[in-house]
């Protein structure tokens, strides 16, 4: 009788602890089918309660054109007139960016004037052909775009300091023509000192990028902007690991092929981490702000519609 007991125990106890399992299990296959329906909803983000209120309201007039727009005037860069610009949150960035916009891409399409009203101050929208000439500071710019030569952002401090060096080292070779002051050992002491003292700010001002650029264009369209001869020269970047959400995303072509902010936003995420060494804390999330809103407009439309 004992032995049966323990015998019925044991089973109770092992089909318990399958049941367990199986919730755990499930619970899990939930938690990654949530995050595959909305992989942007782990952001933290300001409040949209402005963007529904102004959805509800309908389209609204520009403050500067007139032009009726809804949520912002995507001419203009601001918000519409239902849409007040104290309840948008601004984003600091670590460095500045550059949008170059194809003439033919649609603005109301694009996801560049994204960036421009959430970081007002670090982003600057030029259309093609009206770029800058980079070619003074090209040595602390990068291009955003895939490529033959791109490397990843964690390479970004290893590329630069190949420069640093690079430069240091012919700095010395101009220097080497001098004439030797061997009297003055005191003075080259001082002189050795500085030189030091410049390898060491050098490396931590010019291993950092001061600008990026990105370009705002169809991937069929990218050629005449990406082969324009003041870009060529520029250290380029290949964002590789990360995966659309855009609801425009052009057929045959990659999940990887990111709309312009969410390359930005990914872009920013990996060199806070991979360059500044810091650990990131949702510090460039609401760049996002407008885009998830209507990522998750548009997927509740398409499942009200039983559509996929």
């Amino acid at each position: 009788m004992s032995l049966n007991s323990s015998t019925f125990l044991n089973q109770e106890s092992h089909q318990k602890l399958k049941r367990n399992f199986e919730c755990l299990k499930n619970s899990q296959q939930q938690t990654t089918s949530s995050l595959q329906d909305n992989p942007l909803q782990n952001l933290q983000l300001a409040s949209w309660e402005v963007l529904e209120k102004a959805q509800k309201s309908g389209r609204s007039k520009c403050p500067r054109c007139g032009s009726s727009r809804m949520f912002y005037c995507y001419s203009c860069y601001v918000p519409v007139e239902t849409v007040p610009t104290k309840e948008i949150p601004v984003v600091k960035l670590p460095l500045k960016i550059d949008i170059i916009k194809h003439p033919n891409e649609t603005d109301g399409k694009s996801t560049a004037v994204h960036a421009k009203l959430l970081a007002p101050e670090d982003v600057t929208i030029y259309t093609y052909p009206c770029i800058p000439d980079y070619e003074e500071k090209r040595h602390e710019i990068a291009l955003i775009f895939p490529g033959s030569n791109s490397i990843s952002v964690k390479d970004i401090i290893l590329h630069l300091e190949k420069n640093v060096e690079k430069n240091v080292s012919c700095g010395n070779d101009d220097d080497s023509s001098a004439e030797p002051f061997l009297k003055k050992a005191k003075i080259e002491t001082k002189e050795d000192r500085n030189l030091s003292e410049y390898k060491s700010n050098s490396r931590s001002e010019d291993t950092v990028l001061k600008k990026v650029i990105f370009i705002d264009s169809t991937w069929n369209q990218t050629n005449k902007i990406i082969t324009d001869e003041r870009l060529q020269g520029l250290l380029q970047i290949e964002l590789k690991t990360r995966k659309t959400c855009f609801w425009r995303h052009q057929k045959g072509k990659p999940d990887t092929y990111l709309s312009t902010i969410e390359a930005i936003y990914y872009f920013l995420v990996d060199y806070h981490q991979e360059v500044l060494k810091e650990s990131y804390k949702g510090q460039y999330d609401n760049l996002l702000f407008f885009f998830s809103f209507m990522y998750t407009l548009i997927k509740n439309a398409k499942n009200s519609a039983g559509k996929e």
